[in-house]
């Protein structure tokens, strides 16, 4: 049962690539399959990769609640996603049959009865470090953690303890982070550069991460689902800081390092906590779409659709023009992904929930 739901959800995301398929598909069965496996909601943590406008209550420049952020999405408003749509994790709840968008803990219009099909926790901006959090005014895993406690309080008074608990017993817990803990920490601040070589930050963000999902696993979560970092060297911004025209490959040796570390730590998680795992690769994702442009319906990779889309995100993307049409680009801005993008990254975070972590 468990592999036939997986097998459905596949079908059903790359009919979101390809929609004129999808009046062949019953999206009331594969939805009854999910409720089967007790699939319960999706609980997000992490940066702009998954934060649906949580930053928007912050004193931070880091947001994307103007336009033309949100130039695409479901009524064609910026909400805080850094996207010109929705995000994968919007994705990944419209199929399972939740609710189209994973909204942001913090939006003042949330509803009690979003609290039963999740929601997202994340800050843009935010690391596995704490520091990369301060560096810009946002909320680190800590407080996120924090809400995810106010967010455990709210579902028992809303369903009861033992309901409660049985929720989060079937929930995807989604972590995608660690790409500021690079790009704006160790490769620009001196502090953890000083203090750490290469490979011992990356030890020490694996640490941090391991920690975060111990406490998340007291607080009742069994499955936890980690997104990798993507080509960090292959992003806009970097390649014209760098002043290179192909991806930097020291940026990419970087992240490719890290994320083995991200995956030897979970197995080892899944045996010491008896914890449902699970690893997406957003890297190689990331990696094919730009090596098979075409196959994935894209024209444009080396830069986003934003203004010149080689330097502009977050506040210096306010009020620029854009391409004509972002689906063909790959990136949205500098140095985030396109809807686009984003559903094709969902497809393989659903491919990457295997047996172990849906029974």
């Amino acid at each position: 049962m468990v592999m036939r739901m997986r097998l459905a959800l596949l079908v059903l995301f790359s009919l979101a690539v390809t929609p004129l398929l999808a009046r062949a598909v019953d999206i009331h069965q594969l939805r009854q399959l999910a409720a089967r496996n007790n699939v319960t909601c999706i609980l997000v943590f992490g940066d702009s990769s998954v934060d649906p406008g949580n930053n928007n209550r912050l004193d931070t420049t880091m947001k994307g609640n103007f336009p033309p952020y949100g130039k695409d999405f479901l009524n064609g408003r910026p909400t805080g996603r850094f996207s010109n749509g929705r995000l994968a994790t919007d994705f990944i709840a419209e199929a399972l049959g939740y609710r189209n968008i994973i909204p942001a803990f913090l939006d003042p219009h949330i509803q009690k009865a979003d609290l039963l099909h999740g929601v997202s926790f994340a800050s843009s901006a935010s690391g596995y470090d704490d520091l990369t959090a301060n560096l810009s005014n946002v909320f680190p895993v800590s407080e996120q953690l924090k809400y995810f406690l106010h967010y455990k309080i709210h579902l028992r008074q809303l369903v009861g303890k033992k309901k409660a608990e049985e929720i989060l017993r079937g929930a995807l817990l989604v972590m995608s982070m660690g790409t500021n803990d690079f790009l704006q920490n160790y490769f620009l601040e001196p502090t953890r550069s000083e203090q750490y070589t290469l490979e011992e930050y990356e030890n020490f963000l694996v640490s941090c991460m391991a920690h975060d999902i111990e406490e998340m696993h007291r607080l009742g979560a069994r499955r936890v689902v980690v997104v990798g970092i993507p080509p960090l060297g292959c992003m806009p911004l970097v390649k014209t800081l760098k002043d290179e025209t192909s991806c930097v490959e020291s940026y990419n040796q970087a992240a490719a390092s890290f994320n083995s570390k991200i995956k030897e730590k979970l197995a080892i998680l899944r045996t010491s906590l008896r914890l449902k795992t699970a690893y997406a690769d957003i890297y190689g994702t990331v990696e094919r779409a730009m090596n098979n442009p075409k196959q994935y319906g894209f024209t444009v990779t080396t830069k986003g659709c934003c203004g010149s889309g080689t330097i502009e995100y977050a506040e210096s993307c306010r009020g620029l023009s854009t391409c004509a049409d972002p689906s063909k680009y790959l990136f949205w801005d500098a140095v985030h992904p396109s809807e686009n993008m984003y559903k094709i990254i969902a497809a393989d975070v659903v491919n990457s929930l295997d047996q172990d972590l849906l029974l």
